[in-house]
């Protein structure tokens, strides 16, 4: 039953992700576009937890951490360069 609902959740992350490379590409604005990208961040860290989960591994976990931490030090950073035209002062 658990394997059941890791391939239809990871089914539904994976049409997020889709969306969200939509929105990637698509953007009309700049800001558009970072929320998208940090949308797709949370999207393939989800992605990792459901596959940790079903290897029954904590490896995937710290990787996961790993990304999410990437993740919003490269949002911080476009959206400081975002408002002020230079992310190091």
């Amino acid at each position: 039953m658990l394997n059941l609902t890791i391939a239809i959740v990871a089914s539904f992350i994976c049409i997020a992700l889709i969306l969200n490379l939509w929105r990637l590409l698509k953007g009309s604005t700049l800001s558009e576009r970072i929320l998208a990208l940090d949308t797709m961040y949370i999207n393939a860290i989800a992605l990792i937890l459901l596959y940790g989960i079903y290897m029954r591994s904590a490896l995937y976990f710290e990787a996961a951490l790993l990304i999410a931490m990437l993740g919003f030090v490269s949002t911080a950073a476009l959206c400081k360069y975002l408002l002020r035209g230079d992310i190091i002062e």
